[in-house]
This record gives structure tokens, C-alpha cells and sequence, in this order.
């Protein structure tokens, strides 16, 4: 038999870890680089952003240790090191940031980058019938779709 222990197909549940991999290194470089914000921050705006800086941030490292959990649960190695983030993460590091609309911005552009990435996973983990991960998936896109969408409105745009 080649299936894992939670009956998916074994070459596929390595190939999905791999891609879950990539969106850990992602997140994890946008919470240090949202974390950077709340801290930096500065301005007319400096209250209202500190505080859903730190909203935003505390979402991401739940969604971190979900997405490692989930990697552990497919049979995989969650990466752990931050040499490791830094060159698997298609968004990149952001330091010295303190005006809160140009912060607000790295955060969209990331979002969008997380959503066509967590788009394409949940795709391959629906050709697989890992029905745990689309759901994990079905709910970060639901929940970014909506955060961008209220940025967007903070910075004065449409999504």
C-alpha cells in the first residue's frame, strides 16, 4: 500500500508538503515583515495601524503553526530555520518601513502573492482528495479575500 497514514497517496501528500513548505516560508516572512510595521510605525495613523498590525500578525502566526501542523499531519517536515524562509519565500523581507500607507501596501501585495500561491495548493490538494488541506486553504482565502478588500477601502481603492 503507498498511502500515508491518513489514506492519501504518498508521492502526492510529499508533493503537496513541499508546496505547503513554500506558503510557510511566505507567511512567515510577511508576519516578521508585519511585525516590523506595528513596531515602526509612524504618523496621523499610527493608533488605528499599530493595532491591526498586531491583528493582522497574531492571524499569521496561527495560520503558521496550523500550516506546519498540517505538513506534519501529510507526513512531512515542516522548515524550521529562518535561512530557510528567507530563501524558499517569494515575498520578501521589508526593514525600515515607518510610513503606515506604504505598509499597508507591502501587506497587499503580499496577500495577493498568499492567494494565487494558496489557490494553486488547494487545487493540488483537491486533485488529491485532501480534504483537510482544502479546507485549511478554503478558510485563509476567505478570510484574506475580505482583509484585502478593507485595506484596499483603508488606502482609498477598490480590491
Amino acid at each position: 500500500m503507498n498511502t500515508n497514514l491518513i489514506g492519501l497517496q504518498r508521492d502526492g501528500a510529499d508533493a503537496l508538503s513541499e508546496q505547503l513548505n513554500a506558503l510557510l516560508a511566505n507567511y512567515q516572512v510577511l508576519y516578521m515583515n508585519v511585525r516590523g510595521f506595528h513596531w515602526n510605525v509612524q504618523g496621523d495613523n499610527f493608533f488605528e495601524l499599530h493595532a491591526k498590525f498586531e491583528e493582522i500578525y497574531d492571524q499569521l502566526l496561527l495560520k503558521v503553526d496550523e500550516l506546519a501542523e498540517r505538513i506534519l499531519t501529510l507526513g512531512g517536515k515542516p522548515l524550521h530555520g529562518f535561512s530557510d524562509y528567507l530563501s524558499r519565500s517569494e515575498i520578501e523581507e521589508v526593514k525600515g518601513v515607518h510610513n503606515g500607507h506604504l505598509a499597508v501596501e507591502s501587506v497587499l501585495s503580499s496577500y495577493k502573492l498568499l492567494l494565487e500561491q494558496q489557490r494553486r495548493v488547494l487545487a493540488a490538494a483537491a486533485e488529491l482528495g485532501d480534504e483537510g488541506t482544502v479546507a485549511l486553504l478554503s478558510d485563509y482565502i476567505s478570510q484574506q479575500e475580505k482583509e484585502v478588500w478593507m485595506l484596499a477601502a483603508y488606502q482609498g481603492r477598490s480590491a
